[in-house]
């Protein structure tokens, strides 16, 4: 796949392109995928109740929703080298919403446990998202829309945290009974992915030229390699820095994840609060994405044009150092408006955190672009499991929070241990020229004399 065919912009209110159609569309799958994986939590105060669940049960469930993720994201990523994003997505909510569905049906915690499981696959999303604006969008913007669509996608989990007790609210509102009315609510979920699911094949394709299965036929080079698959997934299991970042993942998005699963309860049991302001006070957290991971992107690419590769990282250790700090000040909080206050500082930082991740990955490894972002995608799932796990074990979840911010704190070492060599950087600052020459070109503006910083 040649640089000059990918995005040189975002035009933001435009879908004449197929970068910006499949940009605008994948954020919508992921925020359709990302509100259904947790309209459950919000709803577990009902659902502990009627099912009689002990704070261990709880636990477990909590790890099962973020558990088989971690095998998901390992999985999706060479999907999508072999089978194109397009397929792989369309395919992902389809038969994603049948669980979503199905948990309405469970009549026992071993049952929801099952159904609550396989929701979890649905978090396998987020790696095709990053996919798909990685190989549409060019080297000067592809950090920008990478966290712009994951950050959007993302804001489906404190969208949910706010929407599904109000949800479940309008459903006792006529009359329905509470074991009823949360299987009830679960419909809206399952029912917008299957409509995201028709849109996504509908009105996009896999790369600006096309699909990959056309374009192999054709005999066109893709970035997915001519078959793409296991082999570009060992690729990425080879290079050292796809695990350095599964660490750093795991320590911001692992924990955003566990943020989402527990929020509403720690505020229920905690602060007292009634379920509808549990959930928006959790929802704060999660409507974060709608900016703040978009922020993370884009200081990642304009960072880089000033001082190259090597600042994205630099960048990421920087914010990975202020979420581990707001989480220990957030764990510390006595009162319910202090710690919404402090959520939302920790939140800022671990929300760029995660965008400025996904900046830096598309620059790994090229040729295994799936590979790495599935790796690095799985360790922000390992990084949920191991909360959860730490959950249990601790038996509190505040201080559960405070190990987690020192967690976050010695992980942000390994954003700084990822390095580049001389060539690597000197081919990337190419990309990098040759993309923002294509942009002032398409403007009419006379193309300057040394166009980036050179790495």
């Amino acid at each position: 796949m040649t640089q000059a065919t990918k995005a040189t912009k975002i035009e933001l209110f435009s879908l004449s392109t197929p970068a910006m159609r499949a940009f605008h569309l994948t954020w919508l799958a992921f925020f359709a995928c990302f509100f259904a994986w947790f309209a459950v939590a919000p709803l577990m105060p009902v659902i502990k109740g009627e099912f009689g669940l002990t704070k261990e049960q709880i636990a477990n469930i909590n790890i099962a929703a973020v558990g088989i993720t971690v095998a998901g994201r390992l999985v999706i990523g060479p999907l999508c080298d072999k089978y194109g994003p397009r397929a792989t997505y369309t395919c992902l909510l389809a038969l994603g919403a049948i669980p979503v569905l199905g948990i309405a049906l469970a009549q026992s915690y071993e049952v929801f446990l099952f159904f609550r499981l396989l929701i979890g696959m649905i978090g396998a999303s987020f790696v095709i998202t990053q996919y798909h604006t990685s190989v549409m969008f060019a080297p000067n913007v592809v950090g920008t829309a990478n966290a712009a669509s994951a950050g959007w996608g993302n804001a489906g989990g404190g969208v949910t945290q706010s929407t599904m007790p109000w949800v479940l609210a309008a459903v006792l509102s006529l009359g329905v009974a509470s074991s009823i009315g949360w299987r009830l609510a679960m419909v809206v979920p399952g029912a917008l992915m299957l409509v995201v699911a028709v849109l996504y094949w509908k009105y996009t394709q896999d790369c600006p030229q096309g699909n990959y299965k056309d374009l192999r036929a054709a005999g066109v080079e893709i970035e997915g390699g001519k078959k793409g698959g296991w082999a570009i997934f060992k690729a990425a299991m080879g290079n050292y820095r796809s695990w350095m970042l599964f660490i750093t993942y795991g320590a911001c998005f692992g924990i955003e994840l566990f943020v989402h699963n527990v929020a509403a309860s720690y505020f229920v049991d905690r602060f007292k609060l009634d379920l509808q302001t549990a959930g928006m006070a959790a929802g704060s957290f999660g409507l974060l994405a709608l900016f703040a991971r978009a922020v993370g992107g884009m200081l990642s690419d304009r960072l880089a044009h000033r001082k190259g590769l090597d600042a994205r990282t630099t960048l990421l250790f920087a914010l990975m150092v202020g979420e581990g700090l707001g989480l220990l000040w957030f764990s510390r909080m006595q009162t319910a408006g202090m710690a919404v206050l402090a959520m939302i500082v920790f939140g800022l930082f671990t929300h760029m955190a995660c965008g400025a991740t996904y900046a830096l990955v598309p620059f790994i490894d090229r040729k295994a672009l799936g590979g790495v972002a599935g790796i690095v995608g799985a360790g922000g799932n390992v990084g949920a499991v191991a909360a959860g796990f730490l959950l249990k074990a601790v038996g509190d979840t505040q201080d559960c929070f405070a190990v987690l911010g020192f967690a976050a704190l010695v992980s942000s070492v390994c954003a700084i241990l990822v390095r580049f060599t001389a060539a690597h950087k000197a081919s990337e600052q190419a990309l990098y020229d040759k993309a923002l020459a294509e942009r002032l070109a398409q403007s009419g503006a006379p193309t300057p004399v040394g166009l980036a910083r050179a790495s």
